[in-house]
């Protein structure tokens, strides 16, 4: 909860509004998992607040360590919620809210990357988290896409992946890339954000956070109008009619469309724009792929990530051969884009982009 939340909190329980203070730093800054640890609440206060709210936070149920160092987290979600407007299938829908009713298990996944410095600075450590079980938005070559949608996360069950894993101490950024669409469930993904970065909260710059989206515009708008962290957009061909055979959500919200509303925004200052694009081979790792990002792209200040893509079980889709992607990275900073590599990380135990899954998913009890 938010300071404002936890201020009517207590009001509305006859308790001094100062408290609520008292209760964000014993939450935030000490990191407190029992309510009976806030001490310096009244023993009648910690007992109604005992009767009428819980914490939160849980452990992973899991964890598996790659090669590389990179660390993947299972999580069950403590309170994962269906909204009605899931479909425009209505028989779908109440499908899909008869089965949350029943007792299933839910699960994510989120990827703790550790990386070295290799300029003689101080090391980085990224959590990339999750904000859905898994996703409505259907990408194909996407593993999370392709295992549907299974509700939402409310904002405790997003911040329990940052604050319940051992290397939470050490972490320099979070990025929002896991299961999930950011825009798609976006009240929570604020909600978490503004504990990460409020004064009342971790107090973290925006800067440390990376929201990424494969572009719902009116989430989008919302997103860029109210908070000041990083944004990264899903692009992966800068061809209408290519981009929705890959990404069926081209239809409701064209490139086109994304660009021009993200040309309308300032990216010269502290928040920076990047765009993902995964390099399949054959699909969108030609030329003419690459001078078409080049004049879609024209007057954003921008940057764009390539991602190796991870074969997984089910898709078609193979990696760009290196020669195919160095010759489009090279033409990309050859006109004046900055065009990076993204590392690969954790591919051995599907913890890499594209591979989160929740290997747990959907259990019955």
């Amino acid at each position: 909860m938010s300071l404002a939340e936890l201020q009517e909190l207590c009001l509305s329980e006859s308790m001094p509004k100062f408290a609520a203070k008292q209760i964000c730093d014993w939450l935030y800054a000490k990191q407190v998992d029992t309510i009976d640890a806030m001490t310096n609440l009244s023993l009648k206060a910690r007992s109604r607040l005992n009767e009428i709210a819980y914490i939160g936070r849980s452990t992973p149920v899991n964890c598996q360590v790659s090669k590389d160092g990179t660390k993947k987290y299972l999580f069950e979600c403590l309170n994962v919620s269906i909204p009605d407007c899931l479909s425009t299938d209505a028989a779908n829908t109440q499908t899909i809210k008869q089965l949350n009713n029943q007792a299933i298990k839910k699960f994510v996944e989120a990827v703790y990357i550790p990386e070295l410095s290799t300029s003689g600075g101080s090391p980085r450590a990224t959590l990339c988290i999750s904000c859905q079980v898994g996703c409505k938005m259907g990408c194909r070559f996407c593993v999370t896409g392709q295992q549907g949608f299974h509700g939402n996360l409310t904002s405790g069950d997003i911040l329990n992946q940052i604050f319940s894993i051992p290397e939470f101490p050490s972490l320099t950024n979070v990025v929002f890339m896991g299961m999930g669409e950011p825009m798609d469930n976006l009240d929570n993904v604020l909600r978490s954000t503004e504990v990460l970065t409020a004064d009342w909260g971790l107090g973290w710059s925006p800067k440390r956070i990376t929201v990424s989206s494969v572009g719902i515009i009116p989430g989008l708008r919302r997103f860029l109008n109210e908070s000041q962290c990083h944004l990264a957009i899903s692009l992966h061909n800068p061809f209408a009619d290519e981009r929705l055979a890959i990404m069926p959500m081209q239809k409701a919200y064209p490139i086109a469309d994304i660009i021009a509303l993200l040309q309308q925004y300032d990216w010269s200052g502290q928040r920076r724009i990047s765009f993902e694009y995964t390099m399949l081979r054959g699909i969108n790792d030609e030329l003419r792929h690459a001078a078409g990002l080049v004049r879609l792209l024209k007057g954003l200040n921008c940057r764009v990530n390539l991602i190796r893509f991870h074969t997984s079980p089910g898709t078609p889709y193979c990696t760009s051969t290196q020669q195919a992607i160095s010759a489009f990275q090279n033409h990309l900073n050859a006109h004046g884009i900055t065009c990076t590599l993204r590392a690969s990380r954790g591919e051995d135990i599907m913890a890499a982009c594209g591979l989160l899954a929740g290997a747990r998913a959907s259990r019955p009890c």
